[in-house]
């Protein structure tokens, strides 16, 4: 599935937390060459590195203060400008409002580029509850495991490595799991009316399986970078 684009593709993937985008990124990266850029790592890479906007990004997060979108944009610039990431870019945690989004339009308009597509990972919300409150992790490899889904062949023992200590993160709990849904639906639901206004906007059921979500992905990826 790779060599089929014609032009950099610009790709958002919308979803709450446990709707797969970390998993489905990884896959595109696979199958088209693309690059994930996570906020965090891009701050993180961008400090390191001692650049004007990575020690301006340094400085204001020694201060305890969040890093302004300015600086994000600028940073997001520069990387996007490496010759690593010619085939395109997937956008991981950014935007995350209408104005962001607004803002990022601009940025790209300033290199000859725009959004290819903004891809919500549509879920039903209960289900994502007991999806995610059901998850444990092995605590000496971490593997992952379901209490539902993916329980050990041997009850309280890894498959992979043998181990017997298991663990659950504090906040995969349904009273908490609801609250992000919440927080998530209302925080994200202005960015799918701006990339809907925009002509943008794709959406995939991604209560499917994985394998059924990357040939969805896939397909959608192909047709609008074609």
């Amino acid at each position: 599935m790779t060599d089929v684009m014609s032009k950099p593709a610009v790709l958002i993937l919308l979803g709450p937390p446990g709707a797969g985008k970390g998993t489905q990124a990884r896959m595109l990266e696979e199958d088209f060459g693309l690059v994930q850029l996570s906020t965090g790592d891009l701050l993180r890479a961008a400090v390191a590195a001692g650049t004007e906007a990575g020690r301006q990004a340094k400085a204001v997060m020694e201060a305890g203060q969040l890093v302004s979108d300015d600086i994000v944009l600028a940073i997001l610039r520069d990387r996007m400008a490496a010759p690593d990431v010619a085939k395109g870019v997937i956008l991981d945690g950014f935007p995350r409002t209408a104005g962001q989004a607004a803002a990022l339009d601009a940025l790209l308009a300033t290199a000859g580029q725009k959004v290819t597509a903004a891809i919500s990972l549509d879920v039903d919300d209960e289900a994502m509850v007991g999806r995610v409150a059901g998850r444990f992790t092995c605590g000496t490899c971490g593997e992952g495991y379901h209490d539902e889904f993916k329980r050990p062949a041997v009850a309280g023992t890894c498959d992979k490595c043998g181990g017997t200590a298991f663990k659950r993160r504090a906040d995969d709990n349904a009273e908490t799991v609801r609250e992000r849904l919440k927080a998530y639906h209302a925080q994200t639901a202005p960015l799918i009316a701006y990339y809907d206004g925009k002509g943008v906007l794709e959406r995939i059921d991604a209560m499917g399986s994985i394998a059924g979500i990357r040939q969805s992905l896939a397909a959608i990826v192909s047709r609008v970078s074609a």
